[in-house]
């Protein structure tokens, strides 16, 4: 879903810069929006994801309420929910953020607290408390649909033995080709560890020393010449379309949606897949507040979570969302075996540790960007 972030002296230069310009845009776009009635705005990543939200939350909230939703799209990251926070001039309401941001935002006072007890009960009258899956939670952010950056690959470039583990992403000899990653150390870090044999229940104790860190760093280090680097979603299905690589780290919904709308032969290593969940966030300061807990508690309903994860293969947030999803909306493709919250593909998943990163995020950067021009 998210897209990568550049590190270091010039680009935090940048971010201040775009983050400036990008308020005042805002200032300007949204200065006569009260005179056209009660609106809230929201962000959320763009493409198919970004599809699916408008049409199975903010298309049917507005037809409830009547607020008139305004959308900007979001290339991940707090500069610019910084810069209006610090401002004082807030015009974002609800936005849709990684975990570690969910967690890094809330340790710096920019979104609202909330509470999963505050949220809709299911429709059998159980409440959010209980309808909610066991998974990362913060103090400021509700929990969404569960994501996962995992192993894609060509089928028509393996004609024999296919791809099943992590370990084969790294196995130049067995499986040959190019690889594409994500050019930022999240997810790149753990997929390294586990393909050198750290099993998931260890990756975060490990990647916590020195050695561990180091011994990643080798693993990547030993496929380094063969990587073609990514910085957007829509990345890594085009690159195994084009074969320009055999295989790629993606995110499994952008896969999913070339497999089945496009016919592409891609096929998912659900083995060493890292999960992660959206999640949804306040920010702090808004005028907007009522209109944007109205938001908050529509976008995590049981129905708004089915919807999304009847659109996109990403897995719905509460246990009652379940039942309800069947099959594709367009295709009628069967949805449970492509999502990352699928029984089988979870038992073979990490779940990202969003405290882990957010403590280490801006030291791990720089270290990758060394790391990358050496």
């Amino acid at each position: 879903m998210p897209g990568s972030r550049m590190t270091g002296p010039i680009a935090s230069a940048l971010l201040v810069v775009a983050s400036f310009a990008a308020v005042v845009a805002l200032l300007a776009r949204c200065a006569g929006l009260n005179d056209r009635g009660p609106w809230v705005a929201t962000i959320t990543y763009g493409g198919a994801y970004g599809r699916a939200v408008e049409e199975a939350v903010l298309v049917p909230f507005a037809g409830q309420t009547g607020l008139r939703v305004e959308v900007d799209g979001f290339g991940g990251g707090l500069a610019q929910i910084r810069a209006q926070v610090d401002a004082g001039r807030v015009f974002w309401d609800v936005v849709d953020v990684e975990t570690a941001e969910a967690v890094r935002g809330c340790e710096e006072g920019l979104f609202e607290w909330v509470a999963i007890a505050d949220m809709l009960p299911a429709p059998d009258g159980t409440s959010a408390a209980d309808d909610f899956k066991v998974e990362q939670q913060t103090q400021c952010a509700i929990p969404g649909v569960s994501f996962s950056t995992a192993v894609a690959y060509n089928e028509d470039l393996f004609p024999g033995e296919k791809p099943g583990t992590i370990h084969d992403f790294f196995d130049l000899e067995k499986f040959p080709g190019r690889r594409g990653m994500r050019r930022a150390p999240e997810a790149n870090l753990e997929f390294a560890i586990m393909g050198d044999g750290v099993s998931r229940a260890e990756v975060y104790n490990v990647l916590g020393t020195e050695e561990g860190l180091q011994r990643a760093f080798d693993k990547l280090s030993s496929i380094k010449d063969h990587i073609v680097w990514w910085e957007a979603g829509a990345q890594p299905p085009q690159m195994l379309a084009d074969r320009e690589v055999a295989m790629s780290t993606a995110y499994n919904g952008r896969i999913f949606n070339a497999q089945v709308l496009e016919n592409q032969p891609f096929s998912i290593v659900w083995d060493g897949q890292i999960v992660d969940q959206a999640q949804m966030a306040i920010v702090a300061g808004t005028p907007r507040l009522d209109a944007a807990r109205r938001l908050l508690r529509f976008f995590t309903s049981t129905e708004a979570q089915a919807g999304i994860a009847g659109r996109i293969a990403y897995g719905p947030a509460r246990l009652s969302s379940d039942a309800l999803v069947s099959t594709h909306l367009a295709t009628g493709v069967e949805m449970a075996p492509h999502l990352p919250t699928y029984p089988a593909n979870l038992e073979k998943a990490l779940q990202t540790d969003a405290r882990w990163w957010s403590a280490r995020r801006d030291d791990l950067h720089e270290r990758f960007s060394t790391w990358l021009i050496r």
